[in-house]
């Protein structure tokens, strides 16, 4: 397998649901788009990526999402980029449709008492549904990393808690440990850098909300009371 030296994840750039949640009663969460913000945030990040792939290409995997495509625009990798996937399983997780906003601040604080990766939206996903598509990306990778003509590099634009389940599922994370983790800001980006061993290192953690180690599990999760 001809493994990347790098694997770059980018979180996209602040939206305008970012800014005003009240933006899904009324447009499709694929089609919202980067505020100003959000492109000044990807542009500077585009600079941080070009220095790290040191003049090597990537071959690109994509979110099908308005605000990821315009994130990895505002990159502006030029001759970098040897081809560009669109990947719909790197996309936002499913919530609902067209939100109404209260119902959705209502189904959050239950995921956030239920646990982040369990708890499914209604009309939606779970964080683990998104684990297993991730999961089936994967092997897509691997199947692309055995061609002999891969670029040396690979990058992912997609999208916060996608990135947190890619790591999880790499590294072989518990389930407990991810939900310690918070999600990386707008524009953020993430980096595994293969070692001379042929083994991958995170080269900047993910910040936590409360402390956990990476082996921990629901046997060491504190008593829920009901």
């Amino acid at each position: 397998m001809s493994a990347p030296g790098k694997i770059i994840m980018i979180r996209h750039g602040q939206s305008a649901a970012n800014v005003d949640t009240s933006i899904y009663n009324r447009i499709p969460d694929y089609r919202i788009p980067l505020t100003p913000l959000g492109l000044v945030q990807a542009t500077a990040a585009g600079e941080r990526i070009r220095r790290e792939l040191d003049g090597r290409q990537v071959c690109v995997y994509v979110s099908p999402y308005l605000r990821a495509y315009q994130t990895l625009e505002a990159l502006n990798l030029g001759d970098l980029t040897e081809r560009v996937i669109e990947e719909p399983r790197l996309r936002e997780q499913d919530w609902a449709n067209f939100q109404i906003s209260g119902e959705i601040e209502d189904q959050k604080e239950l995921r956030n008492a239920y646990g982040h990766f369990f708890y499914r939206f209604r009309e939606g996903e779970s964080g683990s549904d998104v684990y297993d598509r991730i999961s089936s990306f994967m092997e897509t990778l691997y199947r692309h990393w055995s061609k002999p003509d891969y670029a040396p590099n690979t990058l992912l634009v997609t999208h916060g808690l996608t990135m947190r389940l890619f790591c999880m599922r790499w590294f072989h994370w518990s389930v407990e440990y991810f939900e310690s983790l918070n999600n990386p800001n707008n524009a953020e980006v993430r980096t595994l850098v293969r070692t001379e061993l042929d083994k991958y290192e995170l080269d900047i953690p993910f910040t936590q909300w409360v402390e956990r180690r990476v082996d921990e599990t629901v046997l060491d999760a504190p008593p829920v009371i009901y």
